[in-house]
């Protein structure tokens, strides 16, 4: 068996590897905000080299890791499910886990801000409450009239189950409600996450709660604020027609049908 040797230039050193390196250079200009420093949010650049295949959060971990500790953001699962990782990536609701550096014109400076509408509490983590108790007050749980405890499991067919699978895909990574302007220019607006979540209990033949919950979302703050941008539908990583449940919720509210 032939033994594998190097290749020489001219001058008898080895030469370059016939496969060049996969990694880019590329800047993230990151929105730092940190209140016991400074009452304003600034931008900072940070520069390295990276796999254009990989994704925006292991960008993150590498200046987290490599370049400022200080750098703070939230993640969990790192696939896409936990929803921890919204935020504004080059003007757009996306999850970091989820978006390619690749994929984001990587030859000009990538923006990372905080998603919009929520108080910053440091850099790229946002106070999530208010979206939260949107999301608790239209009680995301079945609701049924009987009180005794069930005895066999609660059946429903095929078609019945159908009816809402769409919305049963939401990760609450708030990604749909902080797309939208009405909801950037009044917090009290339930919001589209509040009200996907509703309607996935609304549409769902077991539950027995749809006119209490419809009559919450019939309130000022409801499903009326919304003006149909579509901006919620665009940013649901999951793919979810939000604009869509919306309408549905709002002609079950006129028609009492659902």
């Amino acid at each position: 068996m032939a033994t594998p040797v190097l290749d020489k230039d001219a001058a008898g050193a080895p030469g370059p590897s016939s496969a060049e390196s996969p990694y880019i250079t590329v800047t993230f200009r990151v929105r730092r905000f940190n209140p016991e420093v400074s009452a304003e949010a600034t931008w900072e650049d940070f520069q390295f080299e990276i796999d254009p295949k990989e994704r925006v959060l292991d960008g993150l971990h590498k200046i987290k890791w490599d370049l400022d500790g200080t750098l703070t953001f939230r993640r969990s699962c790192a696939h896409g499910i936990c929803g921890s990782d919204a935020m504004r990536i080059n003007g757009k609701n996306r999850l970091a886990c989820k978006t390619l550096i690749k994929d984001i014109n990587p030859e000009k400076p990538i923006t990372i801000e905080p998603i919009k509408g929520l108080t910053v509490l440091k850099d790229l983590v946002v106070d999530m409450e208010p979206f939260f108790q949107a999301y608790r007050d239209v009680m995301p749980f079945l609701i049924t009239k009987d009180t005794n405890e069930p005895t066999r499991e609660r059946l429903q067919s095929a078609e019945d189950r159908e009816r809402f699978d769409d919305t049963t895909k939401c990760i609450l990574c708030a990604a749909c409600t902080t797309s939208c302007p009405v909801f950037w220019n009044d917090g009290q607006y339930f919001g589209p996450a509040a009200i996907v979540n509703a309607h996935r209990f609304i549409f769902d033949s077991r539950d027995e709660a749809g006119e209490q919950r419809l009559e919450i979302l019939n309130d000022r703050d409801g499903v009326w604020r919304c003006r149909t941008t579509f901006n919620c539908t665009d940013a649901c990583p999951r793919g979810i027609e939000v604009t869509k449940a919306i309408a549905e919720v709002k002609r079950a509210l006129i028609t009492r049908r659902y």
